[in-house]
């Protein structure tokens, strides 16, 4: 016998998980004060078990990222990475529920113990950094807290570690550059971009022309006309690619104009075979987006329980900065955008029969068939 298939026979439960190591790791310093505080043990496990869903979402994010930083996608890939997402979704589920388990703790329970956690913050979660990063948030992007950059917390081999994520590809730069080289908006006898503003025109039309025929009094039909006008200048301000890089420039969106109209052409034609997968990343993309704000929001609403209005642990401004990060800090929010420009199903406009059988089968860019 090998030592390796040894090694492998010797496993037993306990010593591939390495219990006893993580089952030793809870140290309540209010136990060292000579002070032990009941409810420390939950606050530790709780955070303890934060940092390990950390880890395995920085795993899956590493992994869907390596597979879309390539300049061709198997189309079999995005399947894998709408898996991977998914269960980055469920791991978030999981940290929403914990909150629920450590609001069973008091705030009286926790001024037993918080005065010995000194500078202690969850600000210092460098795997939570990292993820922020991962996904796509900017430094330039952050709130400062404490008059100092988030990455001053950190210091050694975990600020190298920030450093890179910083400098590595994020989903939303990967994801972007995968739309950017989606092959259908403008195809052999069909371009999307004049079929669709056609078919935006002829629904405003239907509109104005509704409105006309109710016979409303004159404000209230001149309001309505007025929201329809306003209407076609969103939509116009989509359709053009000097505005919308302008404000991708000012930090307003983060897709390109090709990326933009690709999500847009995906979200219209979804029931299309082939776009099932993408639309489903597109829409997982939005819930992982959704989840973190609601945990960020969650958190918030937490701290301001048990803290109020006091200076948060690791004195920073608590209640008050976590809040700002809810909205601050959404990566996805252009694809939350496209349902502005959504039109009726009745109203997009028909792919030619050969792109429809194209997106009902098969198609691969760089295929020869």
């Amino acid at each position: 016998m090998s030592d390796s298939e040894k090694r492998i026979d010797d496993f037993t439960y306990f010593s591939y998980l390495q219990v006893e190591k993580i089952t030793d790791a809870q140290e309540p310093v209010s136990d060292l004060h000579g002070r032990p505080a009941h409810v420390e043990m939950l606050y530790i496990v709780v955070h303890q078990v934060y940092e390990l869903w950390f880890k395995e979402i920085l795993h899956e994010l590493g992994a869907v990222i390596r597979d879309f930083d390539q300049d061709f996608i198997n189309e079999r890939n995005i399947g894998v990475a709408v898996t991977r997402l998914r269960r980055v979704s469920e791991i978030q589920n999981l940290l929403l529920q914990q909150i629920s388990v450590i609001e069973t703790m008091t705030p009286l329970d926790f001024l037993d113990f918080r005065k010995y956690l000194g500078t202690a913050s969850g600000f210092q979660s460098y795997q939570w950094r990292m993820i922020e990063n991962r996904l796509g948030i900017k430094e330039s992007d952050r709130i400062a807290y404490g008059n100092k950059a988030y990455s001053e917390e950190f210091s050694g081999e975990i600020l190298a570690k920030i450093k890179a994520s910083e400098e590595d590809p994020s989903l939303i730069e990967v994801v972007g550059r995968w739309l950017e080289r989606t092959p259908f908006l403008s195809f052999e006898g069909f371009d999307f971009i004049e079929q669709y503003e056609r078919a935006v025109a002829g629904m405003h039309q239907r509109e104005r022309e509704l409105i006309q025929n109710q016979k409303l009094p004159k404000e209230e039909t001149d309001r309505l006309l007025e929201m329809i006008e306003k209407g076609e200048e969103s939509y116009k301000q989509l359709l053009d690619k000097e505005e919308h890089e302008r404000l991708v420039k000012r930090g307003m969106k983060r897709l390109s104009h090709q990326a933009t109209l690709a999500a847009l052409f995906i979200n219209l034609y979804r029931d299309e075979p082939i776009l099932h997968l993408p639309f489903q990343l597109i829409e997982t993309l939005i819930e992982i987006d959704e989840n973190f704000a609601r945990w960020r929001s969650r958190h918030a609403i937490m701290v301001h329980r048990m803290l109020g209005r006091k200076m948060g642990t690791g004195h920073s401004s608590g209640y008050d900065y976590l809040k700002r990060t809810v909205e601050k800090y959404r990566v996805f929010t252009d694809f939350y955008d496209l349902s502005t420009f959504l039109i009726p199903r009745s109203d997009i406009p028909k792919l030619p029969d050969t792109l429809e059988r194209g997106l009902g089968f098969y198609y691969s860019a760089g295929s020869d068939g």
